[in-house]
């Protein structure tokens, strides 16, 4: 005798309704306005502002591409495995807004042979191995000792400082460093010539987590994203798209029509 056959609806019924409750969430966790919910953690200092596609930008290919690749990287027919839906976040996504010359330890630098050791225990060869996003700080790594990996050897035929720096070296002193020195060299500041006038190591880690800065507000360069908004409010953009024809910025916020654009453009013209 054939069982009843009415359970067994209500049991598809269940598992189609739970398909459709599952991809409705996930509809509203990408709408735009969402990330909060499906964010790791909350951005990190000088970062609140930005968006998610400022890094996670999307992978090239579609999705039936990228799945075939990461196949053939399964098999063996593929060297390395292919990004899916976004790329990988790596250095050239901070140094597009954070490069700067004449950083003091610019991360191509530990890509030379005499660095292996530093890059096996810290890999200072990688932004987000000091400044992983989503902890809420402005540096992850919690240490301040990690001068130590360069610099056990160092000695200054004319040390400027009253205990010399090879003393401090043995005395294992390397919470000091980054109290005398910013890492990357950005602040403009006198560096100090006596032990006595070197930044705790509590306001340094006040700092890492997003405190106020112990090396002051003056710095070299600005990271391209300041730059841009400072110039934009300069130039009166309240919101984005905003179009300038010549300078002169057309309804702001808005994408203006064809003949707003060519009215501006004639304007200019007979100026």
């Amino acid at each position: 005798m054939n069982p009843p056959a009415k359970p067994r609806k209500r049991q598809h019924r269940a598992y189609l309704l739970g398909v459709c409750l599952g991809l409705l969430g996930l509809t509203l966790l990408f709408l735009p306005g969402s990330e909060p919910f499906h964010v790791r953690g909350p951005m990190n200092t000088g970062h609140e502002n930005l968006k998610c596609a400022a890094c996670h930008r999307e992978a090239p290919g579609s999705l039936r591409q990228q799945i075939q690749a990461n196949m053939r990287f399964i098999f063996g027919q593929r060297d390395r495995p292919a990004d899916f839906s976004h790329l990988r976040v790596g250095n050239e996504n901070c140094l597009h807004c954070h490069e700067r010359p004449n950083d003091r330890h610019p991360v191509y630098r530990f890509l030379e042979p005499r660095f292996l050791k530093a890059r096996q225990n810290l890999s200072p060869d990688r932004c987000i191995s000091c400044h992983a996003e989503h902890n809420g700080r402005r540096v992850s790594l919690a240490k301040i000792d990690y001068c130590q990996e360069c610099h056990k050897k160092t000695r200054l035929r004319h040390d400027p400082l009253d205990v010399p720096h090879d003393k401090l070296i043995v005395l294992k002193r390397w919470d000091s460093c980054l109290g005398c020195h910013d890492f990357h060299g950005n602040h403009i500041r006198q560096t100090p010539k006596t032990v006595d006038q070197i930044i705790p190591s509590k306001k340094i880690h006040a700092y890492f987590e997003g405190g106020l800065s112990p090396y002051g507000d003056e710095r070299r360069f600005k990271a391209e994203i300041d730059a841009d908004l400072a110039l934009g409010q300069q130039m009166g953009v309240s919101g984005t798209p905003s179009v300038f024809i010549n300078g002169v910025i057309i309804k702001p916020g808005f994408v203006p029509s064809f003949e707003e654009i060519s009215a501006a453009v004639e304007a200019q013209i007979n100026q």
